[in-house]
């Protein structure tokens, strides 16, 4: 089969398409042929060893999208034909097979494509934990959601929506600011335009943000710290550096700053992710949305444009 591998720590020139034996499946375990795989931030970091060592080489990707080829010892609730969705992949994403264990196979109903299944494991798993467990989110409440048009973004402007938030986004182009009101936001702002983040206080009539979910806090922290309405929170979902802030602008609204890493997500609440979304999937609340689809042997360009401004979705690979 086709593989995108990592021989060495580096930038997208690292990743090459190469051709490997066939994985096969193990107790518990099934064979997946992947009809798209998604690209996300996390990958490059991967790649540029942010993350701590790896045994080379190695495929990246942990999400994809495709169709049972076969199963292993053990398993009996999967059939080959089955459209499924994967989150996490022992033998990597970027490839024109893979296997993974059974928790981390889901259904994909009919009406989802397979690009938009491949969307689905990191975005949406990171937009639920961070709205739903990390950010505590109440219906009636306001949220602000930096970056709403990025895949996460969009997950998230869905899923607060669903749960009958009010919600603010922003992107930072004409056509980021259309898909932001077209997937259902109250209100989007420029996030160019130097007093964008007075007008978000305006909106909820100078009550203040009570949630907002960050993804760039090495820029936005501190200033986030400011709107946020008594007891509110920040849930910090991307940082690319330090920030310094001002810790009396959280004692004087009780507010709190809270990280997040699906790393850190045990089985259990992965599982209960996975049966929320799947339920957002089928009433069609959640709908994802992409961005570009690029051949596997452009991998290394499809991780330079997920890491690139003004994204509007999702980038996928097809192999």
């Amino acid at each position: 089969m086709k593989v995108v591998r990592i021989h060495q720590f580096g930038g997208p020139e690292v990743l090459k398409l190469e051709s490997v034996a066939d994985p096969k499946p193990q107790t518990g375990q099934a064979l997946v042929r992947v009809k798209a795989a998604g690209v996300n931030p996390v990958d490059t970091y991967i790649r540029a060893g942010t993350y701590g060592p790896r045994a080379f080489p190695f495929t990246p990707g942990f999400d994809a999208a495709g169709i049972i080829e076969s199963v292993g010892p053990g398993v009996t609730t999967l059939q080959p034909g089955a459209r499924v969705y994967i989150h996490g992949s022992g033998s990597g994403a970027y490839a024109e097979l893979l296997v993974a264990d059974l928790p981390l196979i889901h259904d994909l109903p009919e009406k989802i494509s397979f690009a938009q299944g491949a969307a689905l494991g990191v975005p949406y798993a990171t937009a639920y934990f961070a709205l739903e467990r990390r950010g505590a989110a109440q219906p009636g409440e306001w949220v602000l959601i930096h970056g709403a048009s990025g895949g996460v973004g969009i997950a998230a402007l869905q899923i607060a929506r669903s749960r009958g938030l009010k919600v603010i986004g922003t992107a930072g182009s004409p056509k980021g600011l259309d898909r932001i009101i077209c997937e259902g936001a109250h209100h989007a702002l420029d996030h160019h335009t130097p007093d964008y983040l007075d007008l978000a206080v305006k909106l909820t009539e100078n009550k203040g943000l009570d949630l907002i979910i960050e993804m760039l806090a090495n820029k936005n922290l501190a200033r986030d710290l400011k709107i946020l309405a008594p007891r509110g929170r920040v849930v910090v979902v991307g940082s690319r550096g330090t920030v310094e802030i001002d810790p009396r602008d959280t004692m004087g609204r009780n507010a709190d700053i809270r990280g997040m890493s699906l790393l850190n997500v045990t089985p259990a609440e992965i599982a209960g992710i996975h049966a929320a979304l799947g339920a957002g999937l089928e009433n069609g609340s959640l709908r994802p949305i992409i961005n570009q689809e690029l051949p596997l042997a452009e991998a290394a360009r499809a991780q330079e444009l997920v890491m690139s401004p003004g994204a509007h979705g999702k980038i996928v690979l097809i192999p």
